[in-house]
């Protein structure tokens, strides 16, 4: 099998071989084997997210570190082709150089791929202004289990024909196909950035000041409230643009921080912080919830009153909730996550258990309850990967 070195693995995945193909065609040649031979594949770009999932060992690991690189860029169209293994900082320094920059901000920023960030729809705070993984993706290659390389939507933004199977690949978590090139759309960078954080004693003035700012007429990029064990709810909001624009921005949401009584300060790298949460979250258990918008105050309140709170970031324009729990006792922690996930789904929410410390993979489940669409979505996985090759476990449905 072409690219393949013997390794020994980390103790979670046992993997038997690690193959890092230089191509598309490689790439899917290496499916194709594993797929005649029932050998089990597990992908990695950086390995940035390899903690999500129920995931089992594998026979295989398929690296796309050489499956990277800006294919082409073309300002005037603002439209980016990179591989799938392409480091989203360095597509980032590449667009900055072009005065351009790929609005998306996830976690992980530094080691994060492009594939890695479609195959699991992750965003940033950056959503609510400029759209998800779903709206930013114009086009895909993507090598399949039976070995072929199949092309998906087009290279410029407006593109209608076909199947959408793009949005079909975000979130897939590699359970369909393994992305070696995306298309993506990017923006002019921005004249201007600035950015403030306020405390306020409650979450109903911070989740009220976060409201009005997310639905001023001057859009801001993030709009995101923190409560950490100690200390005061927290909102961080940071606008850019043109000039004027930014400080009408700020200069609302001062207005709406001083009548909820709020003390605001500049915006340093809080942000960044509260983005990276999945990162540090090494210990205890990290519950990733979607809200009703309108159910977040009540979500967070109850969140930072269960034994074993330790940090809440909510991005309030989005409803995305991550909730960071840890406690000596492990009961205790497997207790609060799964309560956190159904107290999501009674108000219309999803969730998950986004990371957990390695001793408890095997008593708290990624998915505590099913998520729904369970049946239709088994039914694509068989018809994508019938021998049902990639990526056991990694998501619901695999």
């Amino acid at each position: 099998m072409p690219g393949i070195r013997l390794r020994v693995d980390r103790p979670v995945t046992a993997t038997v071989v690690r193959s890092i193909p230089a191509d598309a065609a490689e790439c899917a040649r290496v499916l194709a084997d594993a797929t005649a031979d029932r050998r089990t594949v597990r992908i990695t770009g950086s390995g940035t997210k390899s903690y999500i999932g129920d995931i089992s060992a594998t026979d295989i690991e398929l690296a796309t570190e050489r499956i990277a690189g800006v294919i082409d860029h073309v300002p005037a169209d603002l439209t980016v082709t990179v591989g799938g293994g392409a480091r989203i900082a360095d597509v980032a320094a590449t667009l900055a150089r072009a005065g351009q920059f790929l609005p998306l901000d996830p976690p992980h920023a530094d080691e994060a791929t492009v594939g890695g960030v479609i195959a699991a729809n992750s965003n940033g705070f950056w959503r609510a202004r400029y759209g998800g993984v779903r709206d930013l993706l114009i086009g895909t290659r993507t090598a399949l289990a039976d070995g072929t390389v199949a092309r998906a939507g087009g290279l410029v933004v407006k593109n209608v024909a076909g199947y959408d199977l793009d949005k079909l690949l975000v979130g897939s978590f590699g359970t369909l196909g393994v992305i070696v090139e995306a298309t993506l759309k990017v923006l002019p960078l921005p004249e201007t950035t600035d950015g403030l954080i306020a405390r306020f004693a409650s979450p109903g003035d911070a989740f009220a000041a976060a409201d009005t700012v997310v639905r001023a007429a001057a859009r801001v990029e993030a709009c995101v409230v923190q409560r950490l064990a100690e200390g005061a709810w927290q909102l961080a909001v940071q606008a850019r643009g043109g000039g004027p624009t930014v400080e009408r921005a700020l200069r609302d949401a001062r207005r709406e921080i001083t009548a909820r009584h709020g003390d605001a300060t500049a915006l340093g790298d809080d942000l960044g912080r509260m983005r990276e949460l999945p990162a540090r979250s090494i210990d205890g258990a990290l519950v990733r919830v979607s809200l009703p918008l309108a159910a977040s105050v009540a979500f967070a309140e109850n969140a930072v009153r269960i034994d074993s709170f330790a940090a809440l970031v909510v991005d309030a324009a989005s409803g995305i909730a991550r909730v960071h729990l840890v406690n000596d006792d492990d009961d205790a922690v497997i207790r609060d996550a799964e309560a956190l996930v159904l107290a999501a789904r009674m108000v219309g929410g999803a969730g998950r258990i986004e990371r957990r410390a390695e001793h408890l993979r095997s008593r708290l489940p990624t998915w505590p309850t099913r998520p729904n669409g369970d049946f239709l979505m088994r039914r694509i996985k068989d018809a994508f990967d019938p021998a049902g090759i990639l990526e056991p476990g990694r998501s619901a449905f695999a």
